[in-house]
């Protein structure tokens, strides 16, 4: 089926094909249609990108200029952006299940064009409604997608592809963020049900959301063995939205801190195996870690291309400030330092659609994109001076925003500790 998809990009039928279908039409491919970044190459010479990719690039960048940028800075300051109206327009588009089987709404097309969708995400001009979209298509799906079964996807996987529901992923908690397996919440299998008692913390879009993949303990076992992935709808009795979290970055994406009081959940809405929870998380983060690197490049590039433009016509001693050797000599040290995490990025993801684990190539390029980020934006924030201490700019809201990149989906020194034990020198406990 996915070559069907391809077939209908590359022939520019798609559009044709869908003229009979609700909402948008989905990607048609045109002559000049590619959305490259800066320094891609031409199509048929990218390492990664087909004009199948830039054909999905292009028809998303239409939907973010029409139907998101324009209200983001509104939704900032509101504190919450309408994720069912975002959600289905891009699910109406395609955009919520590019790498999902068609049988259950997807375009059934390889994790590579997931990657391409979330770069060109990257030119949201915020943090916050990338994240929320992530959440949504590589975070709290792919084990659904892999293990669950066939009534499951339906009742949960196809109506999220579609964009008819948000979702949100239940993992961290108060004690237990990056350390997994320190979780509390509990799963207790009484006849049909699980019952679910405990909390969870620091969860996008949890104000918002109508379900929650939910890792709870299952059992009294093996931290890594009894841990349970389970769907829990969210408007059942005893989840209790505790608090809306006041955070200093990520303004639009909401954060929920929530609680479970004997809530009651049917046996059958479990994914996969009972007790494979765990390693059915450490899958999904693979994806999540290296979606979350691809829509950091673009905020970077085009922090770098906006403070190039304002130190250009921005005079100190009589001359523009991006004259001084220190400030394009750094910007070009950031650029190349930027080229050199989505090389990281590329090989990474042409590996795992081949099969392969790369955890560590995730890892990696984790831990140097969020380090990256926060020393790019400090820099570039300083060069503008006065102006980069207000709201007014893209700069300062990248600042806060991409500090989160360093700590959610596995903080920095976890991924150094992934790192480590693939080098075989992380020491071993006795």
């Amino acid at each position: 089926m996915a070559r069907c998809w391809l077939g209908l990009l590359a022939r520019g039928e798609w559009g044709r094909w869908r003229s009979g279908r609700s909402g948008p039409a989905r990607p048609q491919l045109r002559a000049g249609s590619s959305s490259r970044g800066p320094g891609a190459a031409e199509d048929g010479a990218h390492l990664l990108y087909s004009r199948e990719h830039n054909a999905l690039r292009a028809s998303l960048r239409k939907i973010i200029d029409k139907e998101i940028n324009p209200f983001v800075d509104k939704w900032e300051e509101e504190g919450q952006f309408p994720a069912h109206k975002v959600f289905k327009t891009l699910g109406q588009a395609g955009f919520l299940g590019v790498n999902k089987p068609t049988e259950y709404g997807g375009m059934g097309l390889d994790f590579s064009y997931s990657i391409a969708v979330a770069e060109e995400l990257g030119n949201i001009r915020c943090g916050g409604v990338p994240m929320a979209i992530g959440v949504q298509t590589d975070m709290a799906t792919p084990a659904l997608t892999r293990f669950g079964s066939d009534e499951l996807k339906r009742q949960f996987l196809v109506p999220t592809i579609a964009g008819e529901v948000v979702a949100c992923l239940g993992v961290s908690e108060p004690g237990a963020g990056s350390d997994v397996a320190s979780i509390k919440t509990t799963a207790v299998r009484k006849g049909d049900d699980y019952i679910i008692n405990g909390g969870k913390m620091w969860i996008t879009s949890g104000c918002q959301a109508d379900w929650m993949c939910l890792l709870a303990n299952s059992s009294e076992g093996p931290p890594h063995q009894n841990k349970s992935l389970i769907c829990l709808p969210m408007n059942l009795p005893g989840v209790h939205i505790a608090k809306k979290i006041d955070k200093m970055g990520m303004r639009s994406s909401d954060t929920a801190q929530i609680f479970f009081e004997d809530v009651r959940v049917p046996s059958k809405y479990l994914i996969g195996e009972e007790g494979m929870g765990f390693t059915y998380q450490m899958l999904q983060f693979q994806e999540e870690r290296l979606w979350v690197v691809a829509t950091n490049l673009a905020p970077m590039e085009n922090v770098i291309q906006e403070t190039i433009d304002y130190t250009r016509q921005r005079k100190i001693y009589n001359q523009p400030v991006l004259h001084n050797q220190t400030v394009h000599f750094r910007l070009a040290e950031f650029a190349t330092e930027v080229e050199l995490v989505r090389s990281l990025l590329y090989q990474a993801v042409a590996l795992y659609i081949r099969g392969n684990d790369v955890t560590k190539f995730a890892s990696m390029a984790k831990l140097k994109a969020g380090r990256l980020a926060r020393e790019l934006t400090d820099n570039c924030l300083q060069f503008w001076g006065g102006m980069g201490f207000t709201n007014e700019v893209l700069v300062s809201r990248l600042y806060r925003d991409s500090r989160l990149l360093s700590i959610g989906a596995g903080a920095d020194e976890v991924m150094l500790s992934i790192i480590c034990k693939y080098m075989e020198t992380l020491p071993q406990k006795k």
